[in-house]
């Protein structure tokens, strides 16, 4: 009969058990959907999947009553911050965690190339590029657990029913909720509610968002 060292026993079972969990909790895709505390902690910004497509709109903000004031189009300087979306229609790259689309920067009244990347689940990478080059970015924080997919979001893009802004905040009203549905977790204050009813979004006229 043949026996086997000890050691090498020990180590084809080490090897078997991680194989076997391997397979059984196989990685799971990152999801960047949810509420995100941007680097220097002055606004909240809500990404939802509407459609097809990635949006981020501004669901908080640390000083309220903040003004696009420097939007280079003038019927725009003075629409409000909070309800204002800056992630705008991200498509998902093939074969990676990545969504790319267009970044608005209220700073300066641009907008640029950008994609976004969750590095785990509590943390997105943005990055920016002018013209290709001179790309810059920054991680956000995870705030609100992810949004699952809905009817509600799933096909408000090009709904003729969103709701009209709010003539105080910009932003929609929050829908009624519906039983079952889950939502991200609101802010005491939230006035922004389901993003992929917001007017511009349901519309996905990028274009008119930013200039």
């Amino acid at each position: 009969m043949l026996h086997c060292p000890r050691n090498l026993v020990k180590s084809a079972l080490v090897l078997s058990v991680l194989v076997l969990g391997t397979n059984v909790t196989p990685a799971l895709a990152a999801d960047p959907t949810g509420d995100w505390r941007v680097a220097d902690g002055v606004a909240d910004i809500r990404v939802a999947q509407c459609g097809s497509d990635m949006w981020g709109v501004v669901v908080w903000e640390k000083e309220p009553g903040g003004r696009d004031s420097n939007n280079p189009d003038v019927s725009k300087k003075n629409r409000p911050t909070l309800g204002m979306p800056i992630l705008l229609d991200m498509k998902k790259k093939p074969g990676t965690d990545t969504w790319e689309g267009q970044v608005y920067n209220a700073k300066d009244g641009q907008t640029y190339s950008s994609s976004i990347t969750p590095t785990d689940a509590d943390h997105l990478e943005i990055r920016g590029c002018v013209l290709g080059f001179l790309c810059g970015g920054e991680t956000w924080t995870r705030v609100g657990p992810p949004i699952a997919s809905s009817p509600v979001n799933s096909m408000a893009k090009g709904s003729a029913k969103a709701p009209k802004p709010s003539t105080t905040t910009g932003a929609a009203t929050t829908p009624p909720a519906k039983p079952g549905k889950k939502t991200a977790t609101a802010h005491p204050s939230d006035t922004v509610g389901d993003i992929c009813l917001l007017p511009d979004i349901a519309r996905g006229d990028v274009t008119r968002l930013s200039h």
